[in-house]
């Protein structure tokens, strides 16, 4: 059952003594997993309350704490932007709540951001270079999951034919996703430190400032375009070119040459996860919710083809040789031409009615006759029809962020 922001309020009184909210209000978050609460003191200091509303939400935000501990002061001070501090927690049954201390800054919709000046893209490309560049024993050390890039993909592969078995996809992404988790030259890329949660609701601007970056429940090493889907589907091109340029420039190590491809990949992968995990809760909401956001993507891409994801195009399956059958039982008419033209052998009239049987066979068709269909030539073969173009439009994206919903 989702909790009140007021609920939540009375949970982080519990959480850190001494706190007396004089303002509550709701939060963004992940809506599935966190119920999130923003409160103001009687100081003007703000806290931000999260609370789980499953036991593997739970997992996640312990995970998180044990994350937030690991970045010591020092790597904190290299970073561009600040980070959560664990102010006090509560646990209630199976669950626990987090509180964590003020952070300056505000959320902005994927809209406020994609509009704003080049600052801010500027920003964001810093941002998520700083993530990246952090210190691969950041995560071992911490014993979080690491992948290489084989890893991953076959992690993905598994996960696409859970999400199959569901009956609930599409087949035309069922396909666009084999296709691109198959090709393997889309695969070649370093692994990095990946935040694994990033999107709008995590980042806190100021001005033309990333002041913060929140929810760290999902760092591990792995695939850098991770970090990247929630750009790719906001669908505004300028914007992630300009987030993209000024990454490149921070980055110590140059990305690879796919990677929006796939960040393009992950973005509407997100749709089939988001099902797959409202058909394990039984929430018939999700499961609507994401049928609708697959069905309006599967038939964009029908249509528009998209952007392209794989490197290789989606190979055209060869149409079945068509034969048009020879008509049986139906009149002739006087403009029908034959295919091959034969003289008819005239009969003699005192012939008895058997006599046609031992006439000679007709003569050849003459050269530069029509006989080439093999349709009206019993026993010929057809001549395979050409293959369709190969598909260079690898599809994709018209998609709704399953986020923000």
């Amino acid at each position: 059952m989702r909790r009140k922001p007021i609920e939540l309020a009375a949970v982080a009184t519990a959480a850190v003594p001494g706190l007396t909210p004089t303002a509550v209000s709701s939060a963004p978050d992940d809506p599935a997993d966190f119920d999130s609460a923003l409160l103001l003191d009687s100081e003007g200091k703000q806290w931000r309350v999260r609370s789980p509303r499953h036991a593997e939400a739970s997992a996640r935000l312990e995970t998180e704490f044990m994350v937030l501990r690991a970045f010591a002061p020092g790597i904190r001070a290299e970073l561009p932007f600040l980070m959560p501090t664990v102010a006090g927690t509560v646990r209630q049954g199976a669950l626990s709540t987090f509180v964590y201390s003020h952070l300056a800054g505000t959320t902005r919709s994927v809209e406020e951001l994609t509009a704003g000046p080049e600052g801010l893209a500027r920003e964001v490309g810093a941002a998520l270079a700083a993530i990246h560049d952090l210190p691969r024993t950041l995560v071992s050390n911490a014993d979080l999951p690491s992948y290489t890039p084989n890893e991953f993909r076959q992690r993905r592969l598994n996960e696409l034919d859970q999400a199959a078995t569901t009956g609930k996809i599409p087949p035309v992404l069922l396909r666009r996703w084999e296709h691109a988790l198959e090709d393997v030259s889309l695969w070649r890329f370093n692994p990095c430190v990946v935040h694994g949660d990033l999107h709008e609701d995590n980042i806190l601007v100021e001005g033309q400032r990333v002041t913060a970056v929140t929810g760290w429940t999902d760092l591990r090493i792995g695939d850098p375009a991770d970090d990247m889907a929630w750009l790719v589907a906001s669908n505004e091109q300028g914007f992630v070119d300009a987030v993209l340029r000024h990454y490149t420039s921070s980055r110590r190590d140059a990305p690879d040459a796919h990677l929006l491809r796939r960040a393009a990949l992950s973005a509407e992968f997100a749709l089939a996860q988001y099902l797959v995990k409202g058909l394990a809760a039984g929430d018939q909401s999700m499961i609507g919710e994401a049928e609708e956001m697959l069905a309006s993507l599967a038939e964009d891409i029908t249509e528009h083809g998209g952007q392209p994801i794989s490197v290789e195009p989606l190979p055209q399956s060869v149409p079945a040789v068509q034969v048009d059958p020879v008509p049986l039982d139906e009149p002739s008419t006087a403009d029908a031409m034959p295919a091959v033209h034969v003289s008819p052998i005239p009969v003699e009239p005192a012939a008895e009615p058997d006599a046609r049987a031992a006439a000679p066979a007709p003569a050849p068709a003459p050269a530069g006759s029509d006989s080439g269909r093999a349709a009206d030539v019993p026993g010929a073969t057809a001549p395979p029809a050409p293959p369709a173009a190969d598909d260079t439009s690898t599809a994709a994206l018209k998609i709704v962020d399953a986020k923000s919903h």
